[in-house]
This record gives C-alpha cells, structure tokens and sequence, in this order.
C-alpha cells in the first residue's frame, strides 16, 4: 500500500506557455511542404529499373529465392523431414476422406494435397502452414457440383453400369470438370485481389465471423457424413433450409440402416478418438503423433478385402484408384458465370483461414507474412492445381500444427510431405480400393473437434463483448439455415451493419478536471473530476463524420444543457419584442418633438432652453441598439435593460439555473428578467456571473477523431456560428495534425474562426478561457505547473 501511495505521489514538472495551433505552428517550426512523395515521383520510382530494383522484385514475388539459399541444413533438415513425413502421412487419409465432401472420388483429394502444396512452396511466405485440403473448403466446393452436377442430370442410357439409375462415371467426371473449373476461378479472384494489394479484406471478417461461419460449415460437414456412417442413401436437398431437410430425411431413413456399416463405423470412431486423445495428453514426450489415421485405414483395408466385406454386405467401398497422374486440362469457362458468387466466397473464406493461421505462427516465431503475397501465392495454388484436375485449397488447422509441433521449420515439410503423396499416387494407391468409405467419414468426424470446440467462445464473448457473441451467433444460424453461400453474404452484411450501429452509438462525455493535474477525465466515470464553473469540455468516442454529425450536435447540446434551436428562438422573438419596443419609443419621441416645437412657438422669440433642446437631439438620434446618444456631449440615454454575461457585454443566452432558487440566492440580489423567463427552455436568465452556474465556454476535444469529411466541417460551423449568437465561445482541442490539415482545406478557417481558438490540449484551452474571463483562484489552481 505504501508503495503504491509512494508511486503516485511521483511525478513530473513541466514549463511552457499555453499553446495554441498557431503558436504550435511556430514553436514547432510546422513544415510548409510535403515529405511524402509525390503521384509523378511513386510513378517514377515504381518504374524505374534497376538491377537491386529488379532483385528486390523478384525476392518480393518468389520468396524462395530469398530464404532457400540460406537453408541450414544442419539447424532444419532434420525437424523438416520428421514434420514433412508427419504431415505427409495425415495427407493421405485427410485427402481422400475431404474429397468425399467435395463430392469427387477420394484419388482426387490425393491430387490437391500435391500440386498445391508445391505452388505454395514457391511462393508462400509462410514457413509453418501445412496447405492442401480442408473439411470446410471442401463441402462449400461439394456445394457448388451437386448444384451444378446433381444426379437427375446423368440418368443410365442403354444399360450402362450404374446404380440406382444415375450414371455415376459420367456424374463423376463432370464434377471433376466443375470442380476444377471453380478452383480456377477462385484462383483468379485471389491472384486479383493479391495484384491490387488487396490483403487487408480479410479485415472484413472478424474473427467472431470466421469462427461461427467454421463452426456452423462443421455442422454442414458432419450432417452430410452420416449417411456413411449409417449406410444410407437421403435425398438431395439444396438452397435455404436444406440442412434442416437432409436430417429430417436421415432420421426418417434409421429403420434401412446397415448394420455392418454402422459396426464399422463405431469401432473406427472409438478407435480414432482414443489414440487422438493419447496424442494429446503425451504430445510433449511423443516424438511425433501415433498415425492412427493411416493405421486405421491399412487395418479397414485388409480387413474388408480378406474377409470380402463389399460382397457379403454390400459395404461401400472407395472403388478405383487410378494410379499415375492425370495430364493437365482446361478448364470449361462457360461454367464461370455459373460459379461466379460462389467462387468469390470460397476464395474469401480461404484467404481467411490461411491469413490468420500464417499470422498466428509468424507472431509467435518473429517473421513477417505478406498477407497481399499469401493471397498471390494462394490464388497461384488454386489456379495451377485447378488445370491438375485439384480443387480449391485453403490451410488446415490440425495438419498445420503438426508440422510446428513435430519440429518444421521452413516450407520443405511441405515438400517432403507431397513426395510421400506422390509416392502414395504412383504406387500404392490402388491398394486402397477396398476401404470403406465410413472409415473416411470417421476421420473426418473425429478431425472436425477442434471446430467443435468453438462453442467455448460463446461462455468467453458473453463475459467480454455481446455484439461480438451476436456476430458469431447469427452467423451461425444463418449457416445452419441458408445454407454456406447465403449464409455467409447474411452474415458478412450483419457484421458490417453492427459497426454502422456502433458507430450511431458512440459514448458522449462531459470531461472534468483532476485536481492538482492537467488530466481531464469522464465525469461519470471518476469522482475526483470537477468540472470547471463556465466551462464544459464535450468528447464523443468515435470520429465524427457524415453518420453521426447529427447525433454528435444533438448530445453536445445535451451534455451541456443548452437547447441551441430554442434559445435562439427567444432570442429572435425579444429581438423581435425590442424592434417593436425601439420603434414605439421613435413614434412617441417624434411626437413629443412635435408637442414641443408647438409649444415653443408660444414662447417668446421661439426660442429653446439648453436643457430643452439637449432631449430634443437625444429623442433624434437612436442608434439601432436602441441607444439614444448624442455627439459632442456627455449625455447618453440607455433605452435597454438586456442582461449581461461579463464577458466582453456580450448578452449569454446559454445561462442556465434551477427554477427553484433557496431563499438565500434570493436574498443575495438575484433577479430575472421577466421578458426572457417565459423563453428561456429550462431555467431563468440572470444578470450577472454570481446568481446560478453559467455555461460562457465549450471546449471540442477531437482527440478521438481521425479524418473530418465535408458534413463534419459543415456541423463544426454551425456549431461556431450558432453558439456564438447566444454568447458561448467555442474552442476546439487535441486536434490531430491531419486533422487541421482538412479543416484548413476546408477553409475552416476562415472568417470568424480562426487557428487561435484551436489549442494543443484540454488544458491550454481551459487556461486560456480562464485568463480571458479573469478566474484567477482557478487559474492558480489549474496552472501550477504550466506558465502562462
């Protein structure tokens, strides 16, 4: 405790005279030219060649070529082979069971975890991030061939082998073609946004967002598993609701289940989820993670193939498995506008996953992820493996982190794991003809925990953030029930429309001063912060622009307790009231010169007395504020009784006091001026600084704001303007430099306003208002450590 008391006691001792932004711009020496290039220079230098120029291009565009030279084979290679095998291994089930979501044969998820991985290879600038396929990628891909290659559209003609009257080779090699097409496409969309440096997009999603949109596709995932799981066959339902339906079907389809299937399943997903357990809880003696996926899917192999399970019991089974490598294919660009939305999307959400996964890993290891070169790099992966008959690629979580955690340290994990993939593609992949395809959806199944989890953000965003609980809420509804491609644009406008809502609701303050400092601080929030008689010091949260300039006026008037629109309305109608006053008073003046000159027509020679003719030239000559004066003498006549604030005799319609005045303040002299007391909005107006609390200054702290547009420069005039014609000073503070720097090119500046009433601080506002209206005891108290 006396530590602390001690610490606070500390403190430091500052000396400089009150700072306005015109004495800023001299004490500082403000700068009367630009540092920053110009358009015609960046053009130039973007241009221009070079030989380091074009070294450092070709580094920023093919980051290999940076780090490979400098490879450590002593340090990396042999955490980079134990990782690239690690991975390489997961690949080969995660490959084939991922393709199943994707509606294409299981050989072609092996396909997309090798080509892709090499692009990224080349062109990735993350070390750790294992790419290839990933469960939610996949289904929103599986999405786009069932709708574009449903099976009504491949009936059996002439006999040909198939079942259930679909024709499954034809169905089959068209959502190949569809599928690779859409991995084209998402590859441009990618490679366009990386050329325009378009990286920060993502920003759009905020985590929330990508959290419930994943949590949500891992339902979608896990729905259109169990058909597998159960053996058997729901109808096809697409569009809005379609989730809804499918489980409505499965559960009307329980009765025709497959028990070998089932028997399978079981025993595959007790299996798997026991070993995964295992590696969790020894991931830190392990010196890599048990491969019980592939162990599973060797051990269902032989067992299903020796024991002749497909024949017996009608398992399904994977089928064939070409062995070799497709040769390279066009893709069929007339399927483009069909897609077109969609691939948009899924080149959105990949980007998503990869960036945060990439920056997740470069904070905690020190380097730098390009997030414009990992859109590149991405977009290169999916166009290039889209001509290799792979579909779209994103990076997965679970392959991911064991790579960082079995020892990978660069890139050629990567590369070590597509030549296990290829080996697999060549070789031995026909030997996985019998494995039955629960077995995959098991795997995908037990790989879809970590998405799972995610409901735990639901207990933290309840603690910490509700509107961030709201996002991943509706986005998680909106996935469930309109489907991932709906769902998503829903979620993203609902998203953008919470920030347009915070925006409309910022927090608006009266700041007090903290005695003995120059801090100035909520007063709601802190008990010690006083306000200063006469001054209110006025802060919004947010930057002040065309969506909240009228909300911004509207709480300035009502933190301050000054209702402009009313208050200028009575001072029009006594405006009014003492034109009428003032020309009535001409009227009888005119006629008592008449009265008089009749009557001295009666006095002997016509002639006046001094004191006679001195009313007469007074009643002549009223000046329009109502003041009669005559020149050359020391007679002026005062026709008026408007009340006065102190402050240069400028009348202040903005004082304010309560109703009920106590008898004591009644006593002390106060009086009101009955011709204002029936328009004044709450309260009486006064004469004089002693009777009530009277607002003569606002203080504008714009420190919260960062850019003022042409609305916001319109509002702050007004402002000027109409709180002027009450008698209330306006100053403005903690303006930033680009700030004034709008307002100057605005010509803010510019008439009655000037850079005079714009200070540095709060404080060298309030000792600045304090000196003009001659509060001394404040002045002592506040400037104690500041020179006037």
């Amino acid at each position: 405790m006396m530590e602390e008391q001690e610490s606070l006691e500390e403190g430091y001792f500052v000396q400089r005279g009150v700072l306005d932004e015109l004495r800023l711009d001299k004490v500082a020496r403000k700068r009367t030219y630009s540092t920053q290039p110009t358009v015609v220079e960046r053009v130039k230098e973007y241009l221009r060649c070079s030989p380091p120029r074009l070294k450092q291009i070709l580094l920023s565009w093919v980051p290999v070529l940076s780090w490979l030279p400098h490879y450590s084979i002593r340090e990396n290679a042999v955490g980079d082979l134990i990782s690239g095998c690690s991975v390489g291994i997961m690949h080969l089930p995660q490959g084939m069971a991922y393709a199943l979501l994707a509606s294409l044969r299981p050989v072609y998820g092996l396909y997309t975890s090798l080509f892709p991985v090499l692009v990224y290879f080349i062109f990735g600038t993350s070390r750790h991030v294992s790419i290839g396929t990933f469960a939610v990628i996949s289904i929103m891909v599986g999405s786009v061939t069932e709708k574009l290659a449903p099976d009504a559209d491949f009936p059996i003609q002439n006999g040909r082998n198939g079942t259930g009257g679909v024709d499954i080779d034809a169905r089959d090699a068209y959502r190949v073609q569809v599928s690779s097409t859409l991995s084209v496409l998402i590859g441009i969309f990618q490679l366009l946004l990386g050329l325009v440096r378009f990286g920060f997009v993502v920003t759009y999603l905020s985590e929330p967002l990508v959290r419930g949109y994943t949590t949500g596709a891992a339902c979608h995932v896990t729905v259109s598993q169990l058909k597998y799981l159960f053996g058997v066959t729901p109808a096809r339902f697409t569009g809005p609701l379609s989730l809804i339906y499918t489980i409505v079907d499965l559960c009307r389809l329980l009765p025709q289940t497959r028990v070998p299937e089932l028997v399978i399943s079981l025993v595959a997903l007790a299996v798997l989820i026991v070993v995964k357990e295992i590696n969790t809880c020894y991931r830190q003696k392990l010196p890599m993670p048990i491969p019980i996926e592939l162990v599973v899917i060797i051990i269902a192999t032989i067992i299903t193939h020796f024991c002749g399970l497909p024949g017996k019991y009608n398992i399904d089974v994977v089928g064939e498995i070409p062995s070799g490598l497709q040769p390279p294919r066009a893709p069929d660009v007339n399927l483009f506008s069909k897609m077109i939305g969609d691939a948009f999307a899924i080149a959105i959400v990949g980007y998503a996953i990869n960036i945060s996964l990439g920056k997740t890993f470069g904070l905690k290891y020190g380097y730098k992820v390009d997030s414009n070169q990992e859109l590149i790099a991405l977009g290169l992966s999916n166009s290039v493996g889209g001509f290799f008959q792979c579909y779209s690629v994103t990076s997965s979580l679970s392959r991911s982190l064991v790579q960082e955690s079995t020892g990978g340290k660069t890139q050629v994990a990567g590369v070590v794991s597509s030549i296990i993939v290829l080996i697999t593609v060549l070789k031995i992949g026909s030997l996985f003809e019998d494995l039955p395809k629960a077995v995959l959806s098991t795997i995908v199944l037990v790989n879809l925990k970590g998405m799972f989890k995610q409901f735990t953000d639901l207990h933290l965003l309840w603690k910490t953030n509700k509107v961030d609980l709201l996002v991943w809420l509706v986005t998680f509804v909106c996935t469930i029930l309109l489907n991932l491609d709906v769902g998503l644009a829903v979620s993203i406008g609902f998203s953008m429309l919470t920030v347009i809502i915070r925006t409309q609701l910022p927090r608006y303050s009266i700041l007090g001063h903290v005695p003995g400092t120059d801090l100035y601080v909520d007063t709601d929030t802190y008990e010690e912060a006083k306000e200063i008689p006469g001054i209110k010091i006025f802060r919004s949260s947010i930057t002040i622009f065309y969506t909240n300039a009228e909300l911004y006026l509207e709480a300035l008037q009502e933190k301050t307790g000054i209702e402009i629109g009313k208050l200028l309305t009575a001072k029009k109608k006594l405006d009014t009231k003492q034109k009428r006053k003032m020309e009535k008073e001409k009227k009888k003046a005119k006629k008592q010169a008449k009265k008089q000159r009749d009557g001295d027509s009666h006095l002997p020679n016509g002639k006046l007395t001094l004191r006679e003719k001195i009313i007469q030239l007074n009643q002549n000559q009223i000046t329009p504020e109502g003041k009669s004066t005559l020149q050359g003498t020391a007679v002026v006549l005062n026709l008026t009784d408007t009340p006065k604030n102190g402050i240069d005799g400028q009348v202040n319609w903005a004082y304010q006091h309560d109703t009920a005045m106590s008898d004591s303040d009644s006593d002390r002299g106060c009086h009101a001026d009955d011709s204002i007391t029936q328009t004044s909005h709450k309260g009486d107006v006064e004469e004089g600084m002693g009777c009530g609390s009277q607002t003569h200054s606002i203080i504008l702290d714009l420190s919260t704001t960062s850019f003022v547009d042409t609305v916001t420069v319109k509002t702050l005039k007004n402002i000027f303007r109409d709180f002027k014609e009450i008698g209330v000073d306006i100053y403005l503070a903690h303006c930033q430099a680009n700030v004034m720097l709008q307002l100057e090119r605005a010509d803010f500046f510019s008439g009655s306003i000037t850079k005079s009433q714009a200070f540095v601080t709060i404080h060298d506002a309030v000792l600045h208002i304090l000196k003009k209206t001659g509060t001394m005891d404040y002045m002592l108290d506040l400037s104690c450590n500041t020179k006037m």
